[in-house]
C-alpha cells in the first residue's frame, strides 16, 4: 500500500499497535477486514490532515471522544476539520472515538489508555458519572488538558468546558413554548437521549423553572433513554402520546425528531409548537419544511475554536492564555437560517 506517513503516525491515527498496522500495510495473512478498514480510514484521514497544510508550525495531537448519534458527531468532525485551517501554521492532528451508544466503563478504558499512551489534548463528550470523572482526573494528573464538548462535567477537574449555556438554552425554549400557548392549557413532550447527560439535564432545568414560574398552566411529560435514536426515541414518543392524548407541544433536548414527528402523525395527533436543538441536517430539512417552528443552535466552530485555544493555553502556546467563553444560542426560524447551513 503506497503512502507517505510514518507507521507509527498511521497506528496512532487508527488506535492500532504498530505491529498490526504494519501487517495490515504488507499484505499479511491473519488480519481481520475490519482492521483493515480502520487502517486504510486512518491513511485518508491522515492525507486530509495534510491536504495544503504545508506550513510548518506547532503540531498538537489531540484524541475527540463522543458518545453521540451520528447526525451530530459528523457535524461536531466538520467543525473540528473547518476550524483546524484557521488555526494555521499551529496544526492539529485529530483522532475521533465517535460512537452512538458506549458504555461509561468503555469510556474510562479509551480516557485510561489514551492517558498511558500519550496525548497533547482530549475533547470529551460523555455521561457525567463519577467513573467518567475519574478518569479525566487521571489525565489532568498526567498534565493532559482534557476539554469538555457541549456537556459538561462539572465534578471533574477539567480544564475548560467549550460549549452554550444550556439552562439558558432550556429558559429560551420554555419561553417560546409558553408564549405561544399564552396563558392556555398545554402538555409539552420533553425527549432527552439521556438523563446521564448534565447537558441535557441543564436545558430541562432551565425549561421546567420557567415554565413553572411563568406559565403554570403547561404540563410536561417527559421520555427519556432513547439515545437520540430514531427508533427508540420513536418508540417511547409513541408510548407517551398513547397514554397522554392531550400533548400538543414538543421540546426536544436529544433528538431523534423525525420520529418524533412520526409518532404524532400515527397517533392522529398535531403539534402546535416544536423546539429542537442543533442545526444538523435533518433539523434543518425539517425546519424547512416547516415541520419544526424552532431550532435553538449554537455554532460549533465556536466551541471547537474554544477547545483548541484551551489546549494551546495549558501547552503555552498561547500569548495571551484565557479561559473559553459560552457560545451564544441563537432561535433559528426557516427565515433566519446562517448562509453556511443553507
Amino acid at each position: 500500500m503506497a503512502h507517505r506517513f510514518l507507521v507509527k503516525d498511521i497506528a496512532f491515527q487508527a488506535g492500532l499497535s504498530i505491529a498490526t498496522v504494519d501487517r495490515v500495510l504488507n499484505g499479511r495473512d491473519g488480519v481481520r477486514k475490519q482492521t483493515e478498514v480502520r487502517v486504510h480510514a486512518a491513511i485518508r484521514e491522515l492525507e486530509k490532515q495534510q491536504a495544503g497544510i504545508e506550513i510548518q508550525g506547532r503540531k498538537f495531537s489531540i484524541d475527540v471522544i463522543m458518545e453521540a448519534p451520528d447526525r451530530f458527531t459528523d457535524a461536531v468532525r466538520t467543525a473540528f476539520e473547518s476550524e483546524n485551517a484557521t488555526f494555521l501554521p499551529t496544526v492539529f492532528r485529530c483522532r475521533f472515538h465517535l460512537a452512538e451508544a458506549i458504555r461509561p466503563q468503555e469510556i474510562v478504558q479509551f480516557l485510561d489508555r489514551i492517558r498511558l499512551r500519550g496525548t497533547d489534548g482530549i475533547v470529551l463528550k460523555a455521561p457525567d458519572v463519577p467513573d467518567i470523572s475519574a478518569a479525566v482526573a487521571r489525565a489532568e494528573q498526567a498534565g493532559i488538558p482534557v476539554v469538555t464538548l457541549v456537556t459538561d462535567l462539572p465534578n471533574a477537574p477539567r480544564t475548560a468546558y467549550a460549549g452554550a449555556d444550556n439552562r439558558a438554552a432550556g429558559e429560551t425554549a420554555a419561553y417560546l413554548i409558553g408564549e405561544r400557548f399564552a396563558g392556555q392549557k398545554a402538555t409539552v413532550l420533553v425527549t432527552l437521549s439521556s438523563s446521564r447527560f448534565r447537558g441535557e439535564e441543564e436545558r430541562e432545568i432551565g425549561f421546567r423553572r420557567t415554565l413553572r414560574e411563568r406559565y403554570p398552566s403547561i404540563a410536561i411529560v417527559e421520555i427519556s433513554e432513547g439515545l437520540g435514536r430514531d427508533a427508540a426515541t420513536g418508540a417511547l414518543a409513541a408510548e407517551a402520546l398513547s397514554a397522554n392524548p392531550a400533548i400538543n407541544a414538543v421540546y426536544s433536548i436529544g433528538g431523534g425528531n423525525r420520529a418524533v414527528l412520526a409518532a404524532f402523525a400515527a397517533a392522529g395527533l398535531s403539534c402546535a409548537i416544536f423546539v429542537a436543538h442543533d442545526l444538523d441536517a435533518a433539523n434543518l430539512d425539517l425546519l424547512k419544511s416547516r415541520q419544526i417552528h424552532y431550532v435553538l443552535h449554537h455554532d460549533l466552530k465556536t466551541d471547537v475554536r474554544a477547545a483548541f485555544r484551551a489546549i494551546m493555553g495549558r501547552r503555552n502556546a498561547l500569548s495571551i492564555p484565557g479561559m473559553p467563553s459560552l457560545s451564544a444560542v441563537e432561535v433559528i426560524t426557516p427565515y433566519n437560517i446562517p448562509a453556511q447551513a443553507g
